[in-house]
C-alpha cells in the first residue's frame, strides 16, 4: 500500500483525534477489498430448539441510524434495545439533507418543530452543479441543511428513553444464535429478542457472513475535511468537476458551509479493482486540487477535521437475509443508490415504512425469513441508478477520452435542468421516477443524438441490457402505484397477516417508483 503522501501528513499532522491513524486503519481495509480478501465471520448461527422466555421484542446492533427506527418502535410500545460499540453520540461532522425529509421526523412524531430547528446546525442556499466545459446550473433548498447528529442523536435518545427503550453502550455485538421463537443476542452478555435488526452499517459483520467475501459491484471513494480560512463560504456545490480523467478515475466535488467553517469532499466511483488508489493518493490529489478548485491556499486554511472512507455497493440490494428473525436497515441493507455516500437521507425516507411495516410484523409474527424480506423488496428505482453509477466511472484497464464523462454529465443536467425542478430535484436527492426519467431521456436522445451512441460503448451491453429491464420495472411499479392506491380500503380490512403482505406490496410500488419523494 501507498504509505507516502507528504502533503497529507503535513496538513492533517495537528488536526484532533489523529486522522492520520483512522486513514491508515480505513486504507488497510479498503486494500483488503481490492484484494479480494474480505473477512467472512460467522456470527450468526442457528438452532432447532425453542429459546424460551424472552426479554425483548427487538434489539436493535448499531444506535447511530438504529435509534430512529428504535424510537418509532418504542412509542409503539414494543420493547426495544439499542446495542451500542460505543457512546451513543453523533459525530461533529454535519448531515447534510434537504428540509423537507428533515420533516418526517416530525410527522413520526420524534421530534417537535422546535426541536428540529435546534438540531439544525447551518443552512445555505444556492448549490451549484457544474462539469468542465459545461454551463453551471443553481438549485435551491437541494441537501442546504446541516443536521448536528451530536444535538439530534441526543433528542433521538431520550425520545427513545422516555418511551421505555434502553440503551447498552460499550456494548460490542459479538453473534447471535437464531432459535424457532426468537434470537439469542450475545454482546457482553446476552439478550433474547423476537427480531433483530442489524444497523450497523456497511461494514456489519452480519452483511458480511451473508454477502460470504463477494466483492462490491460499486465503490464511492471519499476524502476530505472541514476547514476555516476560506475567502467565499456562503454557496454550495452539489456535485462539481474541473478536471479531466486521471489515473482512470473522474473526482468530483461537493462543497458546503459548515457551523465551525467549509466542508470540501473530492469523490470518486470505481470498483474494487487490485490496481485502483488507495485514500492516501487520493488525499494527496485533494490537497494538490484544493487550492485551484475553491481559490484558496493551503497555508491559509486551518484544518478541523478529516473526513474519509469508501462505500461498498452490491446489485444485489437492498439485502435480505438468509435467516428468520434478522432484518438488515439503513446502510447494512444497501438501501442507497450507488450514487449516494450516506445513508442518512435513505434511512429517514424509509424509516415511515420500516416503522409500520416491523410493527405489522411482530403484531402478525410475521418474523420468518420470507416475511422479512418483504420489508427489503426490489426496487426498481434504485436498480436503474447503476447504469448512472457505470456512466461515471472508468475500468482500469478502459480507454475513454479525457473529457467523456464531463461532456456527458454538463449535457445531461442541462437538458434535466431545462425541464423543470420537478426533475432534477428529485434525482438530486437521490429518487429516481419513471417519468422524469423518461423525458430526461427523450430530450438527450433528440437533441443529442451523438452523444448517446457514445453512451453505449462506454458502459457497455453487459450493463445496458439488465438496466432496460429495470427501466421496464420502473414502468410498471408507477402504473401499479396507482391501482395499490384504490384498493388500499380493500387491503386495510384484511386480518393481521394478509394486511402485513398487503402493506408491504404497497410500499414496495410506492418507494419503488420513486413516489417517497
Amino acid at each position: 500500500m501507498d504509505r507516502g503522501g507528504t502533503l497529507t501528513e503535513m496538513m492533517l499532522a495537528s488536526v484532533p483525534g489523529n486522522p492520520l491513524v483512522g486513514l491508515e486503519h480505513v486504507d488497510d481495509r479498503w486494500q483488503q477489498y481490492r484484494q479480494g480478501n474480505i473477512p467472512v465471520p460467522e456470527v450468526i448461527k442457528e438452532h432447532p430448539n425453542p429459546l424460551g422466555e424472552l426479554d425483548w421484542d427487538v434489539v436493535i446492533c448499531g444506535g447511530t441510524l438504529g435509534v430512529m427506527l428504535g424510537a418509532t418502535l418504542a412509542q409503539r410500545g414494543w420493547r426495544v434495545a439499542i446495542l451500542e460499540r460505543g457512546d451513543l453520540r453523533g459525530r461533529e461532522q454535519e448531515w447534510n439533507i434537504s428540509r423537507r425529509e428533515l420533516q418526517e421526523l416530525v410527522d413520526l412524531g420524534l421530534l417537535s418543530p422546535k426541536e428540529l430547528e435546534a438540531a439544525i446546525a447551518s443552512a445555505y442556499n444556492p448549490a451549484r452543479i457544474q462539469f468542465h466545459g459545461g454551463d453551471p446550473v443553481w438549485v435551491e433548498d437541494v441537501l442546504n441543511v446541516g443536521v448536528d447528529p451530536v444535538v439530534l442523536l441526543e433528542q433521538l435518545k431520550q425520545k427513545f428513553l422516555n418511551a421505555g427503550g434502553q440503551v447498552f453502550e460499550q456494548t460490542l455485538f459479538e453473534g447471535a444464535v437464531v432459535h424457532p421463537d426468537g434470537v439469542n443476542v450475545q454482546a457482553s452478555g446476552s439478550y433474547k429478542t423476537r427480531l433483530l435488526v442489524d444497523a450497523m452499517g456497511h461494514f456489519s459483520p452480519i452483511a458480511a457472513q451473508q454477502r460470504q467475501g463477494q466483492r462490491p459491484d460499486g465503490v464511492c471513494l471519499v476524502v476530505g475535511t472541514c476547514a476555516d480560512g476560506y475567502s467565499h463560504n456562503s454557496t454550495g456545490d452539489l456535485i462539481y468537476s474541473f478536471t479531466p480523467i486521471r489515473n482512470q478515475c473522474q473526482y468530483f466535488w461537493e462543497a458546503f458551509p459548515a457551523k465551525d467553517g467549509r466542508t470540501t469532499y473530492m469523490f470518486t466511483y470505481l470498483d474494487a479493482h487490485p490496481e485502483r488508489p488507495s485514500l492516501r493518493t487520493c488525499f494527496e490529489d485533494y490537497w494538490r486540487l484544493l487550492p485551484e478548485y475553491q481559490q484558496t491556499p493551503l497555508e491559509s486554511l486551518q484544518v478541523r477535521r478529516a473526513l474519509f472512507g469508501f462505500f461498498p455497493c452490491y446489485r444485489n440490494s437492498p439485502l435480505q437475509y438468509q435467516w428468520s428473525r434478522l432484518l438488515a436497515v439503513g446502510d447494512s441493507s444497501g438501501s442507497q443508490s450507488p450514487l449516494s455516500f450516506g445513508g442518512f437521507g435513505a434511512m429517514i425516507r424509509h424509516l415511515p415504512r420500516l416503522s409500520q411495516g416491523v410493527d405489522e410484523a411482530l403484531n402478525a409474527d410475521a418474523l420468518s425469513r420470507s416475511s422479512l424480506s418483504w420489508l427489503q423488496p426490489y426496487q426498481p428505482n434504485l436498480a436503474v441508478t447503476w447504469l448512472f453509477q457505470r456512466s461515471m466511472s472508468v475500468g482500469v484497464h478502459q480507454s475513454v477520452p479525457d473529457h467523456r464523462i464531463n461532456q456527458l454529465l454538463a449535457t445531461i443536467f442541462d437538458d434535466m435542468a431545462g425541464l423543470g425542478d420537478d426533475v432534477l430535484k428529485p434525482f438530486l436527492q437521490d429518487v429516481v421516477k419513471f417519468l422524469p426519467l423518461a423525458r430526461t431521456l427523450l430530450v438527450t436522445s433528440l437533441k443529442h443524438p451523438g452523444l448517446v451512441t457514445k453512451i453505449i460503448p462506454h458502459v457497455g451491453i453487459d450493463a445496458l441490457v439488465p438496466w432496460l429491464g429495470h427501466y421496464g420495472a420502473l414502468a410498471g411499479y408507477t402504473g401499479l402505484e396507482k391501482v395499490g392506491v384504490m384498493i388500499l380500503p380493500l387491503i386495510n380490512s384484511l386480518p393481521g397477516v394478509q394486511r402485513y403482505y398487503g402493506h408491504r406490496w404497497l410500499d414496495a410500488l410506492h418507494y419503488g417508483s420513486g413516489k417517497d419523494y
